[in-house]
């Protein structure tokens, strides 16, 4: 059984449970209303880095502020 008292991550460790509980994850999927592949993401997260791992990460490309050189940047407010 999986636990935890963050409500992000609540669901997914409640489907994990279910599919324990029924022995059957295909039906937990179905009840729960999600694919098997979501499941089976799930679980892997788990299994490499326990409940915490299924913290949303994003996929994202980090977005560093547009900066130019400093000397551009000099030139601009001179001007």
């Amino acid at each position: 059984m999986f636990y935890s008292n963050n409500p992000l991550i609540k669901h997914k460790t409640g489907l994990l449970n279910l599919a324990e509980e029924l022995g059957n994850i295909s039906q937990a999927c179905k009840a729960m209303g999600m694919s098997r592949d979501t499941f089976y993401r799930y679980q892997q997260a788990v299994a490499q880095g326990g409940v915490e791992a299924l913290l949303k990460q994003t996929r994202r490309v980090p977005n560093i502020k547009n900066r130019v050189d400093e000397h551009i940047e000099q030139a601009v407010v001179k001007f």
